[in-house]
């Protein structure tokens, strides 16, 4: 049960490094809301192939949805959290590739070492 566990924190690291849309208003996102979000992507991030469609329509949501700095550098600690427990390999891999197998653009790289604090 732990191998799901870390693929679901690699995979929240990955979209916490998604979250660059300009800020707006302030509304607080959850960890919950994140991981549930995110949940479609564990399959892809697990076992590889292709992303479900929902994974990438979650994705896409959380980057509407983390629309100022404090929302998106908590769904980051939500994703840094997550991959902080996973094992690295295959997972941190898979998750990293998330933004491309999902056509999103990032201004950065995946990473299990992303510093929350530095994303605005």
């Amino acid at each position: 049960m732990a191998a799901p566990r870390g693929a679901a924190l690699v995979l929240a690291m990955v979209l916490a490094a998604m979250l660059v849309a300009p800020p707006a208003t302030v509304h607080a996102i959850s960890c919950s809301t994140v991981y549930s979000t995110l949940m479609p992507c564990l399959q892809y991030v697990q076992q590889g192939g292709s992303p479900a469609r929902g994974c990438c329509t979650g994705i896409q949501n959380l980057l509407v949805e983390a629309n100022n700095s404090p929302d998106r550098r908590t769904i980051c600690g939500c994703l840094e959290n997550v991959a902080n427990g996973a094992s690295g390999g295959p997972y941190i891999t898979r998750a990293a590739a998330l933004p491309s197998k999902c056509n999103v653009a990032l201004p950065y790289k995946i990473s299990p070492s992303v510093d929350c604090n530095s994303i605005h």
